[in-house]
């Protein structure tokens, strides 16, 4: 009995009327009736009782009926409810047209190109163009649904302002699209959802476009506030079109597996010279727009902003050149000014100085506190990468005042950057780093002061942060070379801060960190720590204090690795001079400061005045310091360098050796010194003629260098080079070459295409490609080298000449004798000049004059030229030293040439007899 009266209950949920009467009919009786064989029972035969029975079960299953769709609302909807329609139904005034762009969009031909292609096949995905406030994303799409429009494409616009706006305007968009009325009463009545509605009616309809304009909250996108990448919402991967949707949030997570996320970038230069003259066409050339366009990060609001200002009747500024030196002193008026309604969003997105407000009051209002702080730590920095080590919890809570953990930090940076107020360079595989967009870092640094009572705290913070981790950094450990490459553009920034200037602890980090560039190869940033240091110090300490000369030597040192040897020399003999005042001749720091001096003299080819310093150095040093100190055996490997240069190169090869010894003996196999002495006894076997011994040590050293420096270092590379060039005297020179190649592209990389180190080692490559006989390839990078030598290092660096002097050779192995000669002679007369008539350059020049004159059939200048060679070498090095014999050589071989000249011009002309 019991089975039974469930079964009909379970029948009675599955809402079948007649089944449940019947089943109630035999409960209630307790029989089960077979009405088609037995007979009609007493009751049946009744009509009142019969027909009230009826009613009875038909109420009944009426009420099971409705009963059973309360039962199955009451399990919970199986989409989010939608919110009412009386708005959307009403016809909302607001318009689904697209938007304009208002005049040529410049510079987004690529992104078009990528949004096109997906409009043309979206296969089930949608586009999110993402970026941070200023950046263009509107204009973009703008652009995008103009060329759709005039292709015929529907296109529909929709600005986010919030959930019920949007749940409108998406109806709407709907209604546009074919949906039916019944549809509508579908969701009145509680049958359907209305995002499931819309975007069933979107997959019906064809090619379209659906712009949803500036989503920065995405997870009010709702309905419910369900998570946006659930796709059960207003946003949904699906449709027969594309929908293309603008948002500051720029994390993957937000969007889901099915969002397409392009970033925006701001404008190249050129394209912003471009938007620039749009606005403002009469106010200078196009480079005067370029350079206003670089200067403002090719950001659009900001070239906006300008071009308005510029092309106003009453702006005080009329040219970009004006405008651009006057944001160096004015940004605050011009780009950062406040505004009184900057707290509505619509109008805050067209301010510079506000648009990034709205990302960090976005993200203030999700819990993260800390954003906004880190973003105003970091605007004052440099405008390089920021190693992201320096922000820790200590440095920010130091600034603000209230405690902050590493998670707050991380939580931070990881905010900004989804909201594109950060960037995250090219991944480091040693250090991770950050960077800031120069115009965000300019008016954050601006909202700083308006927002802190005393921003010198904040200044203070940082200074003593940057002191404490130089004081962490090991000055000559490679391990800590890449951090301070990046902490060198922040610590000269905060030097620059607020009660920063005349902080000895943060000069002294300045001159540590110099040291430790210098040990890495970093000769720029070193020379720019080291002039500050020296400034503050010789500002707060005098000119004569022991720091302050270490600073001034520091920098000396710096110029003469950038082979700026006149300042260096100049600098040197000043220092030289302090320190023998103050300090007396034979102190460990003068005679440091004298062996600077003697190599910088060696980079102006002073090479016999550099030999006697170093001779001295090296005589004071073996007596006070011992002959295997540091410092002694530097003293002779200078002087080895410098007897080498004056050709000297068996007194030079004897020194090398056995510094070597004592090098490896006293500081080890993998010191950066003994490393320096592998290659100067490579060098002086090479010019001994012993090419082969030479190379094979070169390649050792190179191994060497690259495990112990790395191969990105400047020695590194060096040795490479000089490798290359070993393997080239042994006349393999298509391996020569490929070496040759592979450093000037390490050195372009690294160094850059203006460093001294990469104008040698592109001379290098195409001196390899003159002796493989490809004189065309190796005039024209020869010219182009010396080109770009003149305009670095100037027409009289030693540098400049070594590279004429090789365009010269070139242009002479080509036949252009004609133009050799006359790059022959001018450098022989500077080198003349400079060095003296029998410097060792001044007899090289001269000799390839000779030799360009001999090929020319210029003979008897020639014999005359290599006379002079010959016998100034005889007078300096000595009748029989090697090159005075190969001048010898040269001299003999034009006398040769000069008689056959002569024989063949005196002898008479006959013509043939006529029979």
């Amino acid at each position: 009995m019991r089975r039974t009266s469930t079964r009909a209950a379970s029948t009675a949920r599955a809402g079948s009327a007649a089944t449940a009467g019947a089943a109630l009919a035999a409960a209630g009786t307790g029989v089960l009736t077979n009405y088609a064989t037995a007979a009609v029972p007493t009751w049946a035969q009744n009509p009142w009782l019969v027909w009230s029975a009826f009613g009875a079960l038909v109420v009944a299953a009426l009420g099971l009926q409705l009963w059973a769709k309360s039962a199955d609302s009451g399990a919970g909807p199986a989409h989010p409810q939608q919110l009412p329609l009386e708005g959307a139904l009403a016809g909302r005034p607001a318009s689904l047209a697209p938007a304009h762009t208002g005049g040529p969009v410049r510079g987004r031909d690529s992104d078009l190109v990528v949004l096109r292609k997906m409009m043309r096949r979206p296969d089930g995905r949608f586009a999110v163009l993402c970026g941070t406030g200023g950046v263009g994303k509107t204009t973009l799409a703008a652009l995008l649904a103009e060329q759709a429009d005039a292709e015929g494409t529907p296109v529909f616009w929709v600005p986010w302002r919030d959930e019920r706006d949007l749940a409108e305007q998406m109806t709407r968009v709907a209604l546009a699209c074919g949906l039916p009325e019944e549809r509508l009463e579908a969701v009145r009545s509680g049958r359907a959802s209305m995002p499931d509605v819309v975007w069933q009616q979107l997959a019906v309809a064809r090619r379209w476009l659906l712009i949803v304009d500036n989503v920065d909250d995405p997870s009010a996108v709702g309905p419910d506030r369900e998570p946006l990448a659930s796709y059960r919402g207003w946003i949904r991967p699906s449709g027969g079109g594309l929908l293309l949707v603008t948002s500051r949030d720029a994390h993957p997570d937000t969007w889901g597996g099915r969002a397409v996320l392009h970033p925006v970038a701001p404008l190249d230069p050129d394209a912003g010279a471009r938007a620039l003259l749009d606005g403002a066409p009469d106010a200078g050339t196009v480079e005067d727009a370029r350079l206003l366009a670089d200067r403002l990060g090719g950001l659009p609001l900001a070239l906006r902003a300008a071009g308005r200002h510029l092309a106003a009747v009453a702006g005080r500024f009329r040219t970009f050149t004006a405008y651009r030196e006057a944001l160096d002193h004015e940004l605050p008026a011009l780009l950062g000014a406040e505004h009184p309604d900057a707290a509505d969003p619509g109008i805050a997105r067209r301010l510079v100085r506000h648009t990034w407000d709205l990302s960090l009051d976005q993200l203030t209002a999700g819990g993260n506190t800390r954003a906004r702080h880190v973003l105003r730590l970091l605007s004052l920095l440099g405008t390089a990468p920021v190693p992201l080590p320096f922000l820790t919890p200590g440095l920010v809570t130091a600034a603000i005042g209230r405690a902050t953990t590493q998670n707050d930090v991380e939580a931070a940076v990881n905010g900004l950057h989804t909201y594109g107020l950060v960037d995250s360079p090219a991944a480091d595989p040693v250090v991770a780093q950050v960077s800031l967009h120069p115009l965000i870092r300019e008016i954050s640094a601006l909202a700083l002061t308006s927002e802190s009572a005393d921003p010198r705290r904040w200044h203070r913070a940082l200074a003593d942060h940057m002191v404490a981790t130089v004081r962490a950094l090991r000055e000559t450990g490679p391990a800590d070379w890449p951090t301070g490459r990046l902490l060198a553009p922040h610590a000269l920034a905060i030097s620059d801060l607020e009660g920063c200037r005349d902080d000895l602890a943060l000069a002294g980090s300045l001159s540590s960190l110099a040291r430790l560039l210098d040990a890495a190869g970093e000769a720029t940033e070193s020379l720019r720590l080291h002039r500050r240091a020296a400034a503050t110090r010789t500002r707060l300490l005098g000119p004569d204090h022991t720091d302050t000369m270490d600073s001034v030597a520091g920098a000396a040192v710096a110029l003469h690795n950038l082979r700026q040897h006149a300042d260096a020399v100049e600098l040197h003999e000043q220092n030289l001079a302090a320190r023998a005042r103050a300090l007396g001749e034979n102190h460990p720091d003068t005679l440091r400061s004298r062996h600077q001096l003697a190599d910088a003299l060696g980079g102006l080819a002073r090479h016999a005045e550099a030999v006697d310093l170093h001779r001295r150095n090296l005589t004071a040093r073996t007596g006070t310091l011992g002959p295997e100190h540091p410092d002694t055996l530097s003293s002779r490997s200078g002087l080895g360098r410098e007897l080498g240069s004056l050709g000297r190169y068996a007194e030079a090869f004897e020194l090398f050796e056995v510094n070597l010894i004592h090098r490896t003996r006293v500081l080890g196999q993998s010191h950066p010194d003994t490393l320096a002495s592998h290659n100067d006894l490579a060098a002086s076997l090479a010019a001994l003629g012993r090419g082969g011994e030479a190379g094979n040590l070169f390649a050792v050293s190179l191994l060497r260098h690259t495990l112990v420096l790395g191969p990105d270092h400047p020695d590194t590379q060096n040795t490479r080079s000089r490798l290359a060039l070993a393997l080239g005297l042994q006349g393999r020179y298509a391996e020569a070459l490929e070496k040759h190649r592979r450093c000037l592209a390490d050195c372009t990389r690294v160094l850059g295409r203006d460093h001294p180190d990469t104008l040698s080692t592109c001379n290098n490559l195409a001196n390899a490609l003159n002796h493989l006989g490809r004189c065309a390839e190796a005039v024209e990078l020869h010219r182009g080298n010396l080109a770009d030598a003149t305009r670095v290092l100037g027409p009289n660096h030693p540098d400049t000449r070594n590279f004429r002097n090789n365009l010269a050779n070139a242009l002479n192995d080509r036949g252009r004798h004609g133009e050799a000669i006359e790059l022959h002679r001018r450098n022989l007369l500077d080198y003349t000049g400079a060095l003296g008539p029998e410097h060792p350059r001044t007899l090289t020049t001269r000799t390839n004059l000779a030799m360009a004159l001999d090929r020319l059939g210029r003979h008897g200048e020639a014999v005359e030229q290599f006379r002079r060679v010959h016998d100034d070498r005889a007078r300096v090095l000595g009748p029989d030293h090697p090159d005075t014999a190969r001048s010898r050589g040269n001299l003999s071989v034009a006398e040769r040439h000069l008689a056959w000249s002569r024989r063949w011009y005196v002898r008479p002309w006959r013509r043939p007899d006529a029979g």
